[in-house]
């Protein structure tokens, strides 16, 4: 069963194309993973601050080994400085009686 991720962030005012730079370069070698199956960000049209990525994995496995590579340490480090509010993570799997 495969995993899906919705992450949403908000960057600090005057951050918001440093914020759509580090996400879009997450995308290629993100998709290179052998877990991977989507992985794409999108632009909130009423907030321009605030983004959101949509991502699927084939599992948990997965997800845990993208959190230890060296894109994902970068793009942790540049969120760091340039974000307004923490990260929202979540993970998401089928509904089972759906």
């Amino acid at each position: 069963m495969s995993l899906i991720v919705i992450a949403e962030v908000l960057a600090k005012t005057g951050q918001e194309d440093r914020l759509r730079n580090a996400l879009e370069a997450m995308v290629e070698p993100s998709l290179a993973e052998p877990g991977c199956l989507a992985y794409r960000p999108y632009a909130d049209p009423n907030e321009p601050a605030r983004m959101v990525l949509v991502e699927e994995w084939t599992g948990s496995q997965a997800l845990a080994e993208h959190f230890t590579t060296p894109h994902f340490h970068h793009v942790r480090q540049v969120l760091e400085t340039i974000l307004a509010e923490p990260m929202t993570l979540r993970k998401l799997v089928a509904d089972p009686a759906g």
